[in-house]
């Protein structure tokens, strides 16, 4: 039975933009530094201080919208957005409202395990602001006391909304890791959760069929998700939890004001924080120490021209030109192009692209993870892996002993002739393995009766006995010759 309402989502990401300064003044960006110890009058709101733009924040704010599919007004300005907190020490923070710098952009989610159908999730616009201070509270060691960090403050974040278009809490987290991959492979963003470079907030409420008709339960913004696991799991628990308080207390929802509650990772709950703002609350003005910025239409058409071939592109021809599955195409998208050139290359020496995708995933990707290193640091050229998988796919050895010869090129650097000289492998003669095979035939007249009988499990036994005589017989090679020479007699 299908649940009795639908799920409505919309998600506000902010991104951490990769430059070395922030938005309106020279102070560092980067992470870790002492408390307060990379901040400016103008970051810390000194009064005549004057803010002045980062060119870069801007363009790559601009690379990654064109990248949604937005629409890049000609014209955008600044605006200052009016509130109050200890981290904020102008007690606005310059961002964009009426007119920013994107809008009416899409990008498409979808997932090869089919817990996601492929659709468009809409995006509303994608705006540039600075970030505020960090407050550190420390309840816990029981002084109650807060510190403020104005480390952050000022640092580039490109706000990406979207529509309320996403209707599961997987299609959520399906959406977020479309749009980290997309960043990455723009080098717009590093996209650490962990240091902040990427934070979500989601909007959720239901629409409940009531007899009366459709009721929409109050939106809900959530906080202080810190993965996109944690995403997910807090919109499953929120969607439940407005679910109950619906059927306990519907008749009173309509009462109830939007709110803000954050994710509490311990307890797998969500709890009250404070009531949600409206726009009219932060009392928008433009800002009159910034000029507007203009964009022309050639600046546009080259940042589109400078995009390259992105993750969903990408994938397409993968699975096109090598003829391997969604899911493979999407594994080796997630690793980075440099993992992708580096299979397209393996594919192409070796002719099979399924078996190419299946050593990467089976055999490289293992030992990048081991030791924690890129594709830039394996050790093994792909000519060299492709022409191995080359050697296993035409028979001269079997799977196993060419992981083998792998793990020799690893470990010693050998090339590939050397590593499998030093395996002491060899290429048989097939009219060696004819000789061998029907030795075997001779010498086991209880295993080819078996196997007349339409048992072909015994051909295994023929086959352990022809490693044991030739290491270097290809096991596939001699279960086919055994059973031709046993079926027809020819032996």
């Amino acid at each position: 039975m299908s649940d009795p309402y639908t799920i409505i989502i919309g998600l506000e990401v902010h991104v951490q933009l990769l430059t070395e300064s922030k938005m309106f003044c020279g102070c560092s960006t980067k992470f870790g530094a002492p408390p307060n110890t990379q901040t400016c009058p103008v970051c810390i709101g000194m009064p005549g201080s004057l803010p002045v733009m980062n060119r870069k924040a801007f363009q790559l704010s601009l690379r990654t919208a064109v990248a949604l599919n937005c629409e890049i007004p000609r014209f955008t300005k600044w605006d200052r957005k009016n509130y109050y907190y200890p981290d904020l020490p102008r007690g606005y923070q310059i961002s964009q409202f009426d007119l920013p710098l994107s809008c009416n952009g899409w990008l498409t989610i979808s997932d090869p395990k089919g817990q996601v159908e492929p659709r468009r999730i809409r995006i509303i616009r994608a705006h540039l602001e600075e970030d505020a201070g960090k407050s550190m509270h420390d309840e816990i060691a029981g002084k109650a006391d807060s510190r403020i960090d104005l480390n952050r403050a000022g640092t580039p974040l490109l706000e990406i909304v979207s529509e309320p278009d996403l209707r599961s809490p997987a299609e959520a987290k399906a959406y977020l890791t479309e749009l980290k991959l997309l960043l990455n492979y723009l080098g717009v963003s590093d996209c650490n959760m962990q240091e902040g470079s990427l934070r979500v907030d989601a909007n959720i409420n239901l629409h409940i069929d009531a007899p009366q008709g459709k009721i929409a339960t109050p939106i809900v913004e959530v906080k202080n998700m810190n993965s996109f696991r944690a995403v997910e799991r807090a919109l499953t628990y929120e969607a439940e939890r407005q679910w109950q308080e619906w059927q306990e207390t519907h008749h009173k929802l309509g009462e109830v004001p939007k709110s803000t509650r954050g994710w509490d990772e311990v307890s797998q709950t969500t709890h009250e924080q404070r009531s949600k703002e409206e726009s009219s609350d932060y009392r928008y003005f433009p800002d009159p120490d910034l000029v507007p910025v203009t964009v022309t239409e050639e600046e546009v058409d080259r940042v589109r021209a400078s995009l390259g071939e992105l993750p969903a592109a990408l994938r397409t021809r993968l699975e096109q030109t090598f003829g391997i599955t969604p899911y493979d195409s999407d594994v080796l998208v997630n690793q980075g192009r440099s993992l992708v050139d580096y299979y397209i290359a393996v594919a192409n020496v070796c002719g099979d692209g399924k078996t190419a995708s299946n050593w990467i995933q089976q055999d490289v990707l293992r030992w990048l993870n081991d030791e924690q290193v890129d594709i830039g640091r394996y050790p093994v050229p792909p000519q060299a892996l492709g022409e191995l998988i080359g050697r296993v796919r035409g028979g001269a050895f079997e799977t196993s002993r060419g992981r083998q010869v792998l793990a020799a090129m690893i470990s010693s650097g050998k090339s590939l002739a050397d590593a499998i000289a030093a395996a002491g492998i060899e290429q048989v003669d097939e009219s060696a393995l004819v000789e061998l095979c029907r030795a075997l035939i001779e010498a086991n007249p209880k295993v080819v009766a078996e196997v007349k009988e339409g048992k072909l499990k015994g051909v295994g036994a023929l086959i352990g006995q022809a490693k044991k005589k030739n290491p270097n017989a290809n096991p596939n090679r001699v279960r086919e010759l055994c059973l031709e020479m046993i079926q027809t007699g020819k032996n």
